[in-house]
């Protein structure tokens, strides 16, 4: 990941609904969740929804697929994995040991 891309995430991260709506499908896991239960799971509507959606997902923190008649959205694990070690890239001024907490934290975190 290079700054252009981690500005863009950042960008749509700055924004309420688009940050809930990340963690509710990094919560969801690989099997995503359908978009019109995203919009009623966070209480939002869905025209204002589809365009947090669609925002997140042009910075590249989630993807959509179709299922039928149902558009599911899924997060990217792996770009919040590139976002995550984009900020921890020379980590503590060379010293790993200092982020190591971070790490294990992560480890305990992730399912």
């Amino acid at each position: 990941m290079d700054k252009k891309d981690a500005l863009a995430a950042f960008d749509a991260l700055s924004q309420e609904t688009r940050l809930d709506a990340l963690r509710l499908l990094i919560q969801a896991g690989p099997e995503g969740i359908a978009a019109g239960d995203v919009s009623d799971r966070l209480g939002v509507k869905q025209n204002t929804m589809s365009a947090n959606l669609k925002i997140l997902t042009q910075a590249g923190l989630i993807d959509s697929h179709r299922d039928g008649r149902t558009i599911r959205y899924v997060a990217r694990f792996d770009a919040l994995q590139n976002l995550i070690l984009f900020l921890m890239d020379d980590c503590c001024g060379g010293r790993p040991d200092l982020c190591q907490p971070v790490f294990d934290r992560l480890n305990r975190a992730c399912c």
